[in-house]
């Protein structure tokens, strides 16, 4: 994996913290993991958004769709 060396300036209480979690793995393996993660989430959040405005646009479209049909979905069934 080609790497980039960075430097990069924290908050004290967090590079207080980094010292504390990231001890055994590594600081760089540590940070790496946090942005990858962090990245993921940001990028889920993204799509479920689009998703979220995808379904509203096109609500009304299946409503009309199931109205347009709801009279040959209950031919044949028996009143019980």
């Amino acid at each position: 994996m080609d790497t980039v060396r960075l430097n990069i300036t924290l908050p004290k209480n967090l590079a207080e913290q980094l010292e504390q979690y990231a001890r055994d793995r590594g600081k760089s393996s540590f940070i790496a993991k946090s942005i990858e993660e962090r990245c993921k989430m940001i990028e889920r959040q993204r799509l479920t958004q689009l998703l979220s405005e995808g379904y509203q646009k096109t609500k009304a479209e299946g409503v009309s769709i199931t109205q347009e049909f709801e009279s040959s979905d209950l031919e044949g069934w028996n009143e019980y």
